[in-house]
């Protein structure tokens, strides 16, 4: 009987102690990182945000970056992912880590109705904490690169979104109703069809850097190469890229290490926008 190749626990070594690791950095992060915990960006208890600020204060208005943390949609929180802010704001970037509501308490509607309403948050308000909206960059993670792609995909004009870091996304939700995921989440027909960001448009603006790591099972390599592939023929500027040695897990806990490939990557990008 072959794998489930979206069962990521089953095709990373050491799952348990890279999600622990995870968790304990970004313990520390927020021991270390001056920042506002549980920003209400909505009324819902899960509609939150935490926001980080560089060590150096600055008169100029600073750079901002969204990141949506992964979990297919049903587990995980801002909390855990809080090490981001490290690349985040070791590129002098105020960074901004939100939290939503889990599927199968909600459905996809809501979480990403949260998402996008947590981006005119920022928007509308980061300016009272040092921000600048104009140099707003954004990131996510496995089901967090999925919703990030609506920040950029709602028409209508520019996004605002300078640039986009996608790091091994779901894009295709339909092959996900044939996995172990369908009985903790139960995707609908409707769900897939109006959220499967292949089938979206995106603003041409928006640069965007689609990675996924070298490691990771063949549909995270499909989906990405699916998805740039659209965003070049809707104009956008895009980066491809494997991150080699790395897998589900161990590239996004890089995300929080600056010198790491894919923290490179994410200080590169916020830093041009």
């Amino acid at each position: 009987m072959s794998l489930d190749p979206f069962r990521i626990r089953d095709h990373v070594a050491g799952f348990d102690a890279i999600v622990g690791d995870l968790l304990a950095r970004s313990a520390a992060t927020r021991q270390r990182v001056r920042f506002l915990a549980g920003v209400s960006y909505g009324e819902a208890p899960t509609e939150t945000l935490d926001i980080f600020f560089p060590p150096e204060p600055r008169a100029d208005a600073l750079p901002v970056h969204i990141f949506i943390h992964g979990g297919y949609w049903r587990m995980f929180s801002k909390e855990d992912y809080s090490c981001v802010a490290d690349t985040v704001t070791a590129a002098g970037a105020i960074a901004v880590i939100v939290d939503y509501a889990l599927m199968p308490s909600v459905r996809m509607d809501t979480i990403v109705d949260q998402v996008r309403r947590a981006k005119v948050w920022v928007t509308g308000h980061i300016a009272e904490h040092g921000g600048d909206p104009g140099r707003l960059t954004i990131s996510g993670h496995s089901a967090g690169a999925h919703l990030a792609t609506f920040l950029f995909n709602e028409g209508g004009g520019s996004s605002g979104v300078k640039a986009a870091l996608l790091l091994g996304g779901l894009y295709d939700l339909a092959p996900l109703q044939s996995s172990f995921l369908q009985a903790e989440i139960g995707l609908t027909d409707a769900e897939v069809a109006s959220f499967t960001p292949l089938g979206h448009r995106h603003d041409p603006s928006t640069a965007a850097a689609v990675l996924v790591g070298a490691d990771e099972t063949p549909p995270f390599h499909a989906q990405a190469d699916a998805f740039a592939a659209l965003l070049r023929e809707q104009g956008l500027s895009v980066t491809r890229r494997a991150i080699a040695g790395r897998n589900h897990m161990d590239s996004v806990r890089d995300l929080g290490l600056p010198d790491s490939e894919a923290g490179t990557a994410l200080a590169s990008l916020i830093e041009a926008a």
